[in-house]
């Protein structure tokens, strides 16, 4: 499947990317993003790349070629960028969902759809895999595990079903376990339990958390972030920070402010995907784009 950018249109409209601006991009993915961006920050501008997963590291860098001059692209999870010594920027781009490798190549284990090792580590160069995962885990922490990341009213019937069996080593055998526990309601269930592992196998909601800590503190004055989620954990977890970085100061005795907020919400609801978008791309369907401007001087 040709890769497609979720929400290119209007990513490029609310960040609106001109000429001689910087960008940082931390879930560079295979570029689409990217490309568009540098095409509208031209020669003067300059764009910063980062990406987990090294092979999708390797198509960007080709498909990016053009633009070398113009970029620095870094294999790294931007949970790293604290440590990164980055330069402030106009913008900050971040698009939460898998990209189409890791759906369409199978010996990734994202998808229970095919049988393959039950790998899901966006950087397989380093961490645990989802089987080495579930191996480590006491029942109740995997039980856990599928509460908070896939809100599974039936998580400790899940996760007893999945240490019962002797070995789960690949897809299949996960699959087969959520069968055995679930019957037919296991299809509805399947990809909220393969979205509860790969969260927990990448620590996805602690990169998201760091980024959300760390990106406004790196956005120019008028420097925009957006963020594309693709789950209501997510999707929450931005709201909430950026409603809290658009709060101003208030004096708790006074109620006076204090201090003008030094974000703004550019985007009062989430923008969703077109109807087209999503007949040309279902796997755009959940996705969710939320933006801030900051508005203070650094």
């Amino acid at each position: 499947m040709q890769h497609l950018s979720v929400l290119h249109n209007e990513v490029l409209a609310l960040l609106d990317p001109k000429a001689g601006e910087s960008v940082l991009d931390v879930t560079l993915g295979l570029g689409g993003h990217s490309k568009s961006f540098l095409e509208k920050i031209g020669d003067s501008g300059h764009l910063t790349g980062i990406e987990a997963d090294e092979n999708n590291l390797k198509l960007a860098q080709e498909r990016l070629k053009a633009f070398e001059n113009q970029t620095e692209l870094v294999h790294a999870n931007f949970r790293e960028i604290e440590l990164m010594n980055l330069p402030i920027v106009d913008i900050i781009f971040a698009d939460l969902g898998l990209s189409s490798p890791h759906l369409d190549d199978p010996d990734r284990g994202f998808t229970f759809r095919e049988n393959a090792p039950l790998d899901m580590r966006f950087d397989r160069s380093n961490g645990i895999t989802a089987a080495q995962l579930i191996k480590s885990l006491k029942e109740e922490e995997l039980a856990n595990i599928f509460w908070k990341f896939g809100e599974l009213r039936t998580s400790r019937r899940l996760a007893r079903a999945i240490k019962e069996k002797e070995q789960v080593k690949t897809t299949l055998d996960l699959k087969e376990c959520i069968e055995k526990s679930a019957g037919y309601k296991a299809r509805d269930i399947l990809p909220q339990v393969f979205q509860s592992l790969r969260i927990a196998v990448n620590d996805e909601l602690g990169s998201l958390e760091v980024l959300l800590n760390i990106g406004p503190k790196l956005l120019k004055k008028g420097g925009r972030m957006g963020i594309i989620s693709f789950h209501s954990l997510e999707d929450r977890m931005v709201k909430k920070a950026f409603r809290e970085l658009s709060q101003p100061m208030i004096d708790d005795v006074t109620g006076a402010v204090t201090e003008e907020a030094p974000f703004e919400v550019i985007t009062k609801r989430p923008v969703f995907p077109s109807e087209e978008e999503v007949e040309g791309n279902s796997r755009a369907r959940s996705a969710k784009l939320r933006v801030i401007r900051r508005v203070e001087r650094v």
